[in-house]
């Protein structure tokens, strides 16, 4: 058996132990038919989750703690070494990502919110993974400028073919910071792995402006995928009420936030009078109602034949799980699918088994499965 198959056999069977089935309902939809299968009930606000090469699961927990998920059953004691964290409102502890050579050097990173109620800034540490949790703990990047307040903090990572690393920042519900090239807020970044900046990044060297910045005018992005094809790097952020969005992240480009949206204030008064402006990208797909994308994966597996080449996110204000038509780049349709059947998908990702995988945030939060019926 060769090591990619080695590794598949494994993953299926640390995730697929009968025990852990607790409820398993049949759903036929438009393109297959699946089982949602309950993994665990255990989790205390669980916002991110990456699987490791031998289909272990880590999965963030927003209050501060890494939980593993391990030979089908969730493992009752936290990972040790985990930075500090401010656990307030929507902050606290994030986004995991491994490192793309992880099977060489254990490295793995974690977005959390560092600080306090006054000043507290999104952030991302590089660790190791040891035996009993993390080691060489160190933090590589911090949005600045602090700043008070909990909401629309972003935060995803993910790396791209040529080993950089981006990180999403929200604008911290102060919408003007988005346009501020001199303010990490309302900003997608891109780093080197070590958290330095790329020589060629787009605003490197322009006066004013920092030297992290990838794109601008972005107001909560909480999910980030790598197209399996192209290689480039799709987005899903948070508009104010309407104006979600699906975007292909571009070098420099502005997404318009607050200039060009398609969404108003919570109260209904209008933010702008331009759903687009020259110069700046519209997205591929808005959504008006919102529906509050979080977490993003292309499926690519074979489990589930019709999914292939689809986008899946979750959706917090549908309490629903998005399946996104794409031809290209260009949007075709969209499929809801459990809705009312899973409070607030907060991220969702393909496992090496070839199923999908999903965390909801809830003080009962759970690990589920989508595998085919």
């Amino acid at each position: 058996m060769d090591r990619r198959r080695f590794v598949l056999a494994a993953s299926s069977a640390l995730l697929a132990a009968p025990s852990v089935v607790r409820a398993a309902d049949t759903v036929k939809s438009a393109k297959a038919s699946y089982r949602l299968v309950t993994l665990s009930r255990d989790l205390d606000q669980p916002w991110g989750m990456a699987f490791l090469p031998d289909g272990r699961v880590l999965i963030t927990e927003r209050p501060g703690r890494l939980r593993l998920f391990a030979d089908g059953k969730l493992e009752s004691a936290a990972l040790s070494g985990v930075p500090k964290v401010h656990a307030s409102g929507q902050a606290g502890l994030l986004d995991i990502c491994l490192h793309p050579d992880f099977d060489r050097n254990k490295v793995l990173y974690l977005s959390y919110i560092a600080g306090n109620d006054q000043r507290s800034l999104t952030s991302v540490a590089r660790a190791e993974l040891g035996e009993n949790g993390l080691v060489n703990v160190h933090t590589v990047f911090e949005a600045t400028p602090g700043t008070s307040g909990n909401l629309n903090l972003g935060s995803r990572i993910v790396f791209d073919r040529e080993g950089f690393m981006y990180v999403s920042v929200g604008d911290r519900f102060q919408m003007k910071r988005a346009q501020d090239l001199g303010d990490l807020a309302g900003k997608i970044v891109r780093l080197k792995d070590d958290g330095s900046v790329p020589a060629d990044n787009p605003f490197v060297n322009k006066k004013g402006a920092r030297p992290e910045i990838f794109t601008f005018g972005n107001r909560n992005p909480q999910g980030l995928a790598r197209h399996p094809v192209t290689g480039k790097i799709w987005e899903v952020e948070h508009g104010p009420k309407g104006g979600d969005e699906l975007n292909i992240l571009k070098a420099g480009a502005n997404y318009g936030w607050p200039l060009a949206t398609h969404g108003v204030n919570y109260d209904g008064s209008k933010i702008t009078d331009h759903a687009s402006l020259p110069g700046m990208e519209d997205p591929l797909r808005w959504w008006v109602p919102s529906i509050s994308p979080c977490g993003l994966t292309f499926y690519t597996a074979d489990a589930f034949p019709g999914w292939q080449g689809s986008i899946f996110t979750g959706a917090l204000s549908n309490k629903a799980l998005f399946r996104i038509e794409i031809d290209g780049e260009k949007y075709v349709g969209e499929e809801r699918l459990l809705v009312d059947r899973l409070p607030f998908i907060r991220d969702v990702r393909q496992g090496p088994d070839g199923f999908l995988y999903l965390v909801t945030e809830a003080d009962d939060g759970g690990l589920y499965r989508l595998e085919p019926a």
